[in-house]
């Protein structure tokens, strides 16, 4: 294969191998995940068992590959403008009119004609009325933001920068050049204008333009349909920590981190440490991402595994190299089916979610990549001895702070951060720079988006 760059668009032609080379090249994938630093001579040996775990960025650009596989692909549909907000546009959004529609006023003030002063009509015009009657030279009629200009208008006066005498003829206060204070019909865009691209993300902002362009509806990807499953003997739903049972922190966190990737969760599901139950939750399960929590380990209750094997899945990311987070996994269970295993504990399911789902949802909604950034470390951020470790910081100024609480079980470190940081084996000293990842609701994207 030539040395190339491969653009989100096309990632989806190349084969896993050479997904996989370009990120060993430290050549883009479309995901922006970044090579593997070199692991000095002198770093700790990885026991043998480290091996078959995928590195952190490798894993993160094979997830978004396996979202843009032509099986994964999903039909574009009309969306009312009212449940667009978050979905990526499926079709290019194109003026269906002049905005303005209509030569329309600026400011609150009097319509013009010729210089003056100007003998002021009696009716005045307001926004949302038909047509006004022509001006003439030395008339000026009262007018509010946004009505149509009466033909002849040569300007629009302020209200602020006109006075009345007392024979009741306007003066005005300084200069008023032609066409002061009129918004022209066209001003911002014609009718067949290209307005947006397929790809652009519905913001609120995108759902005011469509609506003045003339929009009811948008075309756009539906939001993946997301089941979760959580799993153990242990959790509790209510009530405070008791015998051995503790309280499950993923199932009120996940619904909600998943509607701020793009997805559409539609059933959360407690199955305990039941290989039964999962397995025909998995078999008969209709959603495209199925996120299980908890047993993706080799232990005596760790049904993940065993059952992808009964099923017969694809297994295309069986453990990373991060902390924390290690033992996650990504399984292709069926040609439009993916199932992402997120770890028990609360961060290192947090872990997984950035590593694998986020980048396979971004890749079935067609949301953009986000471009990287570094910011320096403000304290030094410990590195595990050859794994990518993911550390919570907040953002001040220009610099990131390291929190503490970041141990695999915790969640005070990750409720008040920002971002992740990612911190390469070996550790970032303090003041060097570090690469972070947005949490959703800290970042400029759609991530406010929760419903």
């Amino acid at each position: 294969m030539t040395a190339r760059s491969v653009r989100d668009e096309d990632a989806e032609d190349l084969d896993v191998e050479e997904v996989l080379a370009l990120v060993k090249e430290n050549r883009p994938t479309g995901d922006h995940t970044p090579a593997p630093r070199p692991r000095p001579d002198s770093a700790p040996r990885p026991p043998a068992e480290h091996h078959r775990a995928t590195p952190w960025p490798e894993a993160r650009a094979l997830a978004a590959h396996a979202g843009r596989r032509p099986g994964a692909r999903r039909a574009p549909v009309s969306v009312p403008l009212d449940e667009a907000l978050g979905l990526t546009l499926a079709a290019p959004l194109t003026a269906l009119t002049d905005l303005p529609s209509f030569d329309t006023s600026a400011m609150d003030g009097w319509a013009v004609a010729g210089p003056g002063p100007w003998a002021v009509r009696e009716s005045g015009v307001l926004a949302g009325h038909a047509a006004p009657a022509p001006l003439t030279d030395g008339e000026a009629a009262r007018i509010a933001t946004g009505a149509r200009i009466p033909p002849d208008t040569t300007a629009v006066l302020r209200s602020e920068h006109g006075r009345t005498d007392d024979k009741g003829h306007l003066h005005a206060g300084r200069d008023l050049p032609h066409g002061h204070d009129i918004r022209p019909r066209g001003q911002e865009c014609r009718s067949g204008d290209h307005l947006l691209a397929v790809g652009t993300l519905v913001t609120p902002a995108v759902l005011g333009l469509a609506a003045a362009a003339g929009y009811d509806t948008v075309t756009a990807l539906p939001r993946p349909s997301v089941e979760v499953l959580v799993l153990g003997d242990e959790l509790l739903t209510e009530g405070l920590p008791h015998d051995g049972l503790i309280r499950d922190a993923l199932g009120p966190m996940l619904p909600p981190w998943l509607r701020a990737l793009g997805a559409e969760v539609t059933t959360v599901r407690r199955l305990g440490d039941d290989a039964e139950a999962l397995h025909k939750a998995i078999a008969y399960s209709e959603a495209e991402l199925i996120v299980t929590t908890g047993g993706t380990a080799s232990g005596p209750v760790d049904h993940v595994h065993p059952t992808l094997r009964r099923l017969g899945a694809e297994l295309l990311v069986d453990s990373v190299k991060v902390r924390p987070g290690h033992p996650m996994l990504l399984a292709r269970t069926k040609e439009s089916q993916h199932l992402v295993g997120l770890p028990g504990n609360p961060l290192a399911a947090v872990s997984g979610l950035l590593t694998l789902a986020e980048p396979l949802l971004r890749a079935l909604t067609a949301r953009p990549a986000p471009e990287p950034y570094t910011l320096p470390l403000r304290d030094a951020a410990h590195g595990h001895p050859y794994d990518t470790r993911l550390v919570p910081v907040v953002l001040r100024g220009d610099h990131a702070v390291p929190l503490h609480y970041n141990g695999p079980a915790m969640l005070r470190g990750i409720a008040g951060a920002d971002a992740l940081a990612v911190v390469p084996p070996g550790g970032t000293a303090a003041g060097a720079e570090a690469e972070l990842l947005d949490l959703p609701w800290a970042s400029a994207g759609i991530g406010v988006c929760f419903t």
